[in-house]
């Protein structure tokens, strides 16, 4: 059993963490005598309304909070993986991290004793009830109360309704047949179907993530993730990524090797390109670059499991904290029905707090769809850069941007990831 409050973790698990040196990140907070100050990294905000909402959230804390200062760092998503991959576990770890919950990141972390558990903070200030099921799910997985809920989103497939209609698409697909239909006619209609950035990698896995969804479905899919069937001997696996092939060769941009995510973004936005797998959050990506969110649609990618494909996260106490009593207390306050009702106000998305409900008004017809899928959704499937470990995820982008590129046979994308899975354990 893991000890609570300021327990230094092991050395063994400390090397697991520790992977350089400590001088290449800031460190955790401290106190003298004109108070205490806590450290929270977090990803950087992109969105002005929500990061106002958070400073005033943040103000707040420390006017009820006289002595106790907040001190926050923020970093892009590659960056701040590298950054908790490198310190926590050491001194120089921030006090309070938020993560992706899945289990090859957040997992990674607690199960490496990267995180304090909160049993007794949940207890003091009546946690488990603030929350849904699915957020208290991501709390418990591993066995103890690893943070406290941040967020959950979905990801679907945006669409250009004007290039769908000037297509002949008057539906939705609600098939995989239907959605291969589309893109074939989008392609006659000299459009490039979907856009994808590879320079980043994680932006082309969602679409190999949603067809091995599609191919094995959501038993298979999980024991796939979780390393308990083998990708060299599933069939669907093959079928999966000559689908995703296909997909690449057939119906993807052109440049998408050369370009990121926001430059990929910008041929959906432009209208050189149909359709793109994105987040619940990317109405507000649309408003940030002037594009009206009435121009595009979303559906859910139709694997047949009725699962939705998206993330849950967490804002963690690291173990080596010498302040878990102040972290606790700026926890309670960040996810009060208060400071949650700032939040989701300035970006529209759905509160973790139960007590808070989503403000509807001046919302977009995107955001109503969402409401939609949400609602129908039965069960989520993690994008696998989370379901994955750092090493497996680095191999599955290779063998994926291979495949993509075709230098891969799809029969040979399974084996080579089990072979690389067998090496690893």
């Amino acid at each position: 059993m893991r000890a609570r409050r300021k327990t230094l973790i092991s050395g063994a698990a400390a090397a697991a963490l520790l992977t350089v040196s400590l001088a290449a990140c800031g460190s955790g907070g401290g106190s003298d005598d004109s108070g205490t100050t806590l450290t929270y990294w977090r990803l950087s905000e992109t969105n002005e309304a929500t990061g106002a909402a958070f400073a005033e959230v943040l103000e707040q804390f420390e006017a009820d909070n006289p002595g106790v200062t907040i001190q926050v760092e923020e970093r892009s998503t590659d960056g701040h993986k590298e950054a908790l991959r490198t310190a926590l576990g050491t001194s120089g770890a921030p006090d309070i991290y938020w993560s992706w919950a899945g289990p090859g990141i957040g997992g990674d972390f607690v199960n490496n004793g990267g995180s304090l558990d909160l049993a007794e903070y949940y207890e003091e200030y009546g946690w488990a009830s603030r929350f849904n099921d699915v957020s208290m799910s991501s709390i418990t997985q591993y066995g103890g109360y690893d943070g406290i809920p941040s967020g959950y989103s979905g990801a679907g497939i945006y669409y250009n309704k004007q290039l769908f209609a000037d297509a002949g698409i008057t539906e939705t697909p609600e098939t995989y047949e239907e959605l291969l239909a589309a893109a074939d006619a989008l392609k006659a209609s000299g459009t490039d179907a979907i856009e994808f950035g590879g320079t980043v990698n994680w932006h082309l896995m969602r679409l190999l993530d949603n067809l091995l969804e599609t191919e094995c479905g959501a038993d298979t899919f999980d024991a796939l993730v979780r390393t308990e069937a083998s990708w060299a001997d599933e069939s669907c696996v093959e079928t999966a990524f000559s689908e995703f092939s296909t997909w690449s060769q057939d119906y993807l941009i052109a440049d998408w090797a050369s370009l990121d995510d926001a430059q990929a973004n910008q041929l959906l936005f432009s209208g050189q390109a149909a359709m793109v797998i994105e987040g619940s959050w990317f109405p507000q990506v649309l408003v940030n670059n002037n594009v009206d969110p009435d121009d595009f649609g979303v559906f859910r990618f139709p694997t047949g499991t009725d699962r939705l494909y998206g993330d849950t996260s967490n804002n963690y106490v690291s173990a080596t904290t010498e302040h878990p009593d102040e972290a606790a207390a700026f926890l309670d306050h960040l996810t009060s029905t208060d400071s949650q009702t700032t939040l989701s106000q300035a970006s529209g998305s759905r509160s973790v707090n139960v007590e808070v409900p989503l403000d509807t008004e001046g919302g977009t017809a995107l955001d109503a769809t969402w409401g939609e899928i949400f609602e129908s959704s039965e069960g989520l499937y993690a994008f696998n850069d989370q379901n994955l470990t750092l090493a497996q995820t680095t191999e599955y982008f290779r063998i994926l941007n291979a495949v993509a590129s075709g230098d891969i046979a799809a029969a040979d994308a399974g084996p080579q990831f089990q072979s690389f899975i067998d090496q690893q354990s």
